[in-house]
């Protein structure tokens, strides 16, 4: 008896404590031990697949380590006691950021294995992070000549932020959740449950929308048209009335896709909508009539944006599609780029010098931003959770906006040119 509990304590007291790896143990003393342990020896047979598969070590490529494997670095360095030196290597490769840190309680400074910075690149950085929404934030809008930015989440707010100092200047709370926000002229757009808010931030009036059925998901405005699409699958159009007590006038109603509309775009004098049914539609803006539907996802439509001529598609089947004009009305897909995860929102773009640059929100809490034509990587942005949505500011600055309510402020840095000789 005395001979078992003996070896099991032995083996107790080389285990290192998970708790105190996630930074959390609070035992003290603690029956693990607080260091990290080396990995056993690869003569062993342990943790290393060339003995387990019957072949030669080191004999060929096919004995190279998995790409990112903490085991994996002990045993290339050969580092097998050195933890920092290790917890170094694995952070350059990790491209997750430290859910400790971002809640301001990590442990292991330096030797974190996951990144603390809110970004990965260069070009650009963060200019300050506002949290003060609770849940998700659906929109966010910059009128032109304010100096306001306002933003919505489904905590049922609408905050409005001073430009200049960064504070919350004022909360509208409106009962419900916001599902989205747009912004056009003078006129802030709020999507709600069955209805959209209309205000004017020049008059101070306000107008109220009926019409949608459920939550009020992607607004976009073309043509002198408001349009919203809603939970049940159909869009309504609202044209600018010169009537003073009724500013706008209600046009269509849009049927045709089985489930929510999502997104929409407008582009190339033509309309588009993306669903949760996995198809796109296209509508002519004059007749607002369908001309053709799009059906090459197969999961739900996230985002569309129209860049030149082109139009570019995303979806929970982690693939961006662009989309051109082959024949005379006739849309095809000419390159598919595939992600790692869902792709939850898309927005363009251009940096410092101009070039034009694709944000790319994942399901793993990041943004992957990459060069056009080539989808090269630029660079990546990190948050609480996913970003839902992405705004253009005036003076380099774009805004991030998460599901956690984390409204993050970035701004494009300035390339300095080489003087030519």
């Amino acid at each position: 008896m005395d001979t078992k509990f003996a070896r099991r304590t032995e083996r107790i007291g080389r285990t290192t404590c998970s708790y105190w790896r996630a930074g959390k143990c609070n035992r003290n003393p603690c029956r693990f031990v607080h260091i990290e342990t080396p990995s056993p020896p690869a003569a062993c047979g342990y943790g290393n697949t060339a003995y387990s598969y019957g072949k030669k070590p080191h004999s060929s490529s096919e004995n190279t380590p998995k790409y990112g494997s903490k085991k994996a670095l002990l045993r290339d360095n050969g580092d097998r006691g050195d933890a920092t030196r290790v917890a170094k290597a694995f952070k350059k490769s990790s491209p997750r950021i430290c859910k400790y840190w971002i809640n301001n309680n990590c442990v292991h400074g330096e030797q974190c294995l996951y990144l603390h910075s809110w970004f990965r690149g260069d070009g650009f950085s963060t200019v300050t992070k506002l949290q003060e929404h609770k849940k998700v934030i659906t929109g966010i809008a910059l009128p032109v000549g304010s100096d306001k930015l306002y933003s919505g989440s489904t905590d049922g707010t609408v905050r409005i932020w001073d430009c200049h100092t960064g504070q919350c200047a004022k909360v509208i709370n409106l009962g419900a959740e916001v599902t989205s926000l747009i912004s056009e002229g003078s006129w802030i757009f709020v999507g709600l449950q069955n209805a959209v808010k209309a205000w004017n931030i020049q008059t101070m009036s306000e107008f109220t929308l009926d019409g949608p059925k459920g939550r009020v998901r992607a607004m976009t405005v073309g043509n002198n048209t408001l349009f919203a699409g809603a939970e049940d699958g159909v869009f309504f159009a609202w044209r600018g009335s010169s009537k003073a007590d009724s500013p706008f006038e209600l046009v269509a109603s849009l049927t045709g896709h089985t489930k929510a509309v999502v997104c929409l775009a407008v582009g190339c004098q033509m309309l588009y909508s993306g669903s949760m049914d996995q198809s796109i539609k296209v509508w002519d803006m004059d007749t607002l009539q369908c001309t053709m539907t799009l059906n090459d996802h197969t999961d739900a439509v996230t985002s569309l944006i129209c860049w030149d001529q082109y139009l570019l598609s995303s979806s929970s089947d982690c693939t961006i599609k662009v989309w051109a004009c082959i024949e005379a009305g006739s849309l095809e897909v000419i390159y598919t780029h595939t992600e790692e995860n869902g792709v939850v929102s898309l927005f363009g773009m251009p940096d410092a010098e101009g070039k034009p640059i694709l944000f790319s929100s994942c399901r793993d809490n990041s943004v992957h931003m990459y060069e056009l034509p080539s989808f090269s990587e630029r660079g990546r942005l990190f948050a609480k959770k996913d970003v839902a949505l992405i705004e253009l500011g005036p003076g380099g600055l774009f805004f991030t906006g998460d599901e956690s309510g984390l409204l993050m402020v970035w701004k494009w840095l300035e390339v300095p040119k080489v003087a030519s000789s």
